[in-house]
């Protein structure tokens, strides 16, 4: 199988050698770093093609490396179900950078699409309708950037007094637990709380 994606890998940089920036077989899944603004040429291209016919769009998200200048990773994830392939496709964009849309190949790109928005603050240019999807009309910020606090800036409650929803900031009713993520089943250095009673018997 990874000889058949080397040479696809292969026949995709030739014929489309102004989206292919690097290709790699890693863990048997073909992995293309793409150019931004040629994505959605690509992504059709990949569709129509004889030899690929990924006609069917998995998902598409996102990774945050807040240390690098191209700051996101926007991850394509395709389905060859006429080949019995799969592809990924990974395109570096910086905090101010938009992508263009691909939801005009595949529809259900524009879920896909308002979500990575919603969550990472990615845009992407010519979406039919891009708005937030998972979070509030009101909410202040991406909760999937790497530098979002991890409490949020503001908790929402339903008000008995006022009689409707209010915004507050946050306000932690008890501290942090501190965890060691040690597994107890290869045997924690120390003795956890009830472990004295075993002792006793």
């Amino acid at each position: 199988m990874s000889e058949a994606l080397k040479e696809l890998g292969a026949l995709i940089e030739a014929k489309r050698p102004d989206c292919v920036l690097s290709w790699d077989v890693t863990h048997g899944e073909l992995n293309l770093d793409v150019a931004a603004a040629n994505i959605a040429g690509l992504v059709e291209f990949l569709t129509n093609d004889s030899n690929c016919r990924f006609s069917t769009l998995v998902d598409i998200t996102a990774v945050d490396y807040p240390e690098r200048v191209k700051r996101f990773d926007v991850v394509y994830h395709f389905l060859s179900m006429y080949q019995n392939q799969r592809i990924r496709l990974r395109v570096a964009v910086r905090d101010d950078e938009m992508l263009p849309s691909i939801a005009e190949v595949h529809p259900s790109a524009n879920w896909f699409e308002r979500e990575v928005f919603d969550m990472f603050g990615i845009l992407f240019t010519g979406h039919p309708d891009l708005r937030r999807l998972l979070t509030d009309y009101g909410f202040r910020g991406h909760p999937l950037r790497k530098d979002f606090p991890t409490t949020g800036y503001t908790e929402v409650r339903y008000d008995e007094a006022e009689k409707r929803v209010v915004y507050e900031p946050v306000k932690l009713v008890q501290e942090y637990r501190q965890f060691d993520f040690m597994s107890p089943w290869e045997g924690a250095e120390y003795i956890l709380p009830g472990d004295e009673k075993e002792a006793a018997k």
